[in-house]
């Protein structure tokens, strides 16, 4: 049987990413069968499966060899071992990064299928002097029309935009891109398992703007690229009020939320699946999942992390592999 190779990266050392991957990746009899491959120090890997009393049993990755079923290390180094849980620092933003530029040079060169990350630290990357605001501005800069997504048993969540402040998120609410992106978000969805699926697109201003009077976004931009990408054969209908748009979605397979700001979308999204959702990136060539949440430095080295999130991220990045999104 051929089995997909899926990379794994395990985020920011001083988070809960080491963690969760170490207990996901313990246990593959229950996940799908696939390659697994961990993109990380092994120090790292070593320290953390001797804190939890686990073993991952990984072998050395040749990227030349056959595709087998199991768990694989692919040996990325830092500049040091073990990093203190909890912290923030320069050291572990570059180790994180370093980790996934590793598995995307083989994703980009065809050797896996798919990329599973554990959370990462914007701060981190900043104070090691990385511009991106996060793994998918770091994809777009590869692939410009990737799309951040969210997917969950009950709900679907598109990101319009993503890390941005709510000012600029807002001032690049308009026409012209809101038809490039429910086209192109549609175009990639085409390649997803599940479809085809409807769009409902967000409003902006409260009561979607009541007809003008709570703001005109709706009237002069949102519904008018509404309007032009449903000419071009777009599923996407809309402006809903964003405080029932996602009530029109939940619990339907077939819909998938547009909301136009972070905030807007994750909210509602955290709200109903915060332990089990997945962050998928559309628009690739290959498959890019992880968990919804972030590095939860508060509770990292304490060994109560729930992995629920990472299962799914690699469970959704198999089946989308098998289905060749």
């Amino acid at each position: 049987m051929t089995v997909p190779r899926i990379g794994v990266t395990p985020g920011d050392p001083g988070g809960i990413g080491p963690e969760i991957v170490v207990k996901t990746l313990s246990r593959p009899s229950v996940l799908p069968p696939a390659a697994y491959v961990l993109f990380a120090d092994s120090r790292i890997v070593a320290a953390e499966e001797k804190r939890l009393g686990l073993r991952l049993a990984a072998r050395e990755w040749r990227p030349e060899g056959p595709r087998e079923a199991g768990v694989f290390l692919a040996h990325v180094p830092g500049r040091s071992g073990a990093a203190a849980p909890g912290s923030v620092s320069a050291e572990n933003g570059e180790a994180s990064f370093r980790f996934f530029e590793a598995a995307v040079v083989e994703a980009r060169g065809g050797r896996l299928e798919a990329v599973v990350t554990a959370p990462i630290s914007k701060a981190a990357w900043d104070l090691a002097g990385f511009p991106w605001r996060g793994h998918t501005d770091y994809l777009a800069q590869f692939y410009p029309g990737a799309i951040m997504s969210f997917w969950s048993e009950r709900l679907k969540v598109a990101l319009f935009s993503h890390h941005r402040p709510l000012r600029e998120a807002v001032a690049a609410v308009r026409k012209d891109a809101l038809v490039d992106f429910l086209r192109s978000l549609h175009r990639a969805l085409g390649k997803v398992p599940g479809g085809p699926f409807v769009l409902l697109v967000a409003g902006l201003n409260p009561h979607a703007g009541e007809e003008g009077r709570l703001g005109r976004e709706e009237e002069e931009e949102i519904g008018p690229a509404v309007d032009a990408a449903r000419a071009e054969g777009v599923p996407a209908s809309g402006p809903f009020p964003p405080d029932t748009v996602f009530l029109r979605a939940l619990g339907k397979k077939e819909a998938v939320v547009v909301a136009l700001y972070h905030d807007q979308g994750l909210i509602a999204f955290k709200l109903d699946a915060f332990a089990s959702g997945v962050n998928a990136t559309l628009g690739l060539p290959f498959v890019r999942t992880s968990p919804d949440h972030g590095t939860a430095f508060d509770i990292a080295g304490k060994g109560v992390a729930d992995s629920r999130s990472m299962e799914e991220a690699i469970r959704l990045a198999a089946v989308f592999s098998a289905n060749g999104s």
